[in-house]
């Protein structure tokens, strides 16, 4: 009932030891809290908090106009209601170096378990958008610095994710990957990967966990858990992929709607009342205080 009882120090404990088995770990992206929950009940080992969706999700692009607050609020949301762990896209860090070390304690704070940094110049763009910029390498190296310095729990997990590949090429990237473990970044996110040679060239050239992006419509290919697996790819994630299904039915329901005047021929792709009611254990609120309200489930 109510939040996650696992607190979010243990969550960091138990995912960097299993991070550390050198497993492939699965972070589906929720959309929203309820999705968080849906993905542990699903039986993945994470959940992922994309800045693509938190922006889409006030309407707006890509592109850095999100601001830490409005970041720490959904992530505090959805990493409250799973006691899966919770990964979050911090963009640029909000600014300078010193914001950087606010977003990572603001970002402890909110419950996440981890969050990845990345290297390209303000205002950002999606990282599989062509048209990209990344900063120099002391300025990236800055970032992380001030990221591993400003953490106060040392399982939460600092990682780097340099957008270099798609601007000046593979050993540029593995250069860059290289400096930033260098730098105090746990783990390294390689954007815009486009074969799983690359993926392999970075787990050769690091000795810490790497991470697969595996959006939809972009530059990487969409290759499945075990072909990642056996490059030596760490945590996987499909960042926008349940936003993108969901707001693909409702699209349709839509036109259903305004072609046939009610939504009956798509029933049977509902979730059905009782079981969203199962999702969030509306049957325990019920006996927290039946006093209060009483209601029985029927299908």
């Amino acid at each position: 009932m109510l939040y996650s009882t696992v607190p979010a120090h243990e969550k960091r404990r138990l995912f960097r030891e299993r991070l550390a088995t050198g497993e492939l770990l699965r972070f589906p992206g929720a959309f929203n809290p309820l999705s968080a929950r849906l993905i542990e009940r699903k039986g993945f080992e994470g959940v992922y908090i994309s800045g693509a969706v938190l922006s889409a999700d006030l309407g707006l692009p890509d592109i850095g106009l999100t601001t830490l607050t409005e970041v720490a609020g959904r992530g505090q949301q959805i990493a409250r209601m799973t006691d899966l762990p919770a990964i979050i896209d911090a963009d640029t860090g909000f600014g300078e170096p010193m914001n950087v070390a606010r977003t990572i304690q603001t970002l402890e704070d909110a419950g996440l378990a981890g969050t990845h940094i990345e290297d390209q110049i303000n205002p950002k763009r999606c990282g599989h958008l062509d048209g990209k910029a990344v900063v120099d390498e002391n300025t990236a190296i800055k970032r992380i610095r001030a990221a591993a310095d400003a953490r106060r729990d040392p399982n939460f997990l600092i990682m780097a994710r340099t957008d270099i590949r798609a601007v000046e090429g593979m050993d540029s990237a593995i250069d860059r990957a290289k400096a930033l473990v260098d730098a105090g970044a746990d783990a390294v996110f390689p954007e815009a990967m486009r074969t799983l040679e690359e993926f392999a060239a970075i787990r050769a050239a690091v000795d810490v966990p790497i991470l697969a992006n595996m959006t939809e419509f972009g530059k990487s290919e969409l290759f499945s858990v075990d072909q990642l697996r056996d490059v030596g790819v760490n945590i996987v994630i499909w960042p926008v992929s349940l936003l993108r299904i969901a707001m693909g039915a409702a699209s349709r329901a839509l036109d259903t709607l305004d072609e046939e005047g009610h939504l009956t021929s798509k029933l049977g792709e509902m979730q059905h009342r009782a079981d969203l009611y199962e999702l969030i254990d509306y049957e325990q609120y019920n006996h927290f205080d039946q006093d209060v309200f009483n209601f029985q489930i029927s299908r």
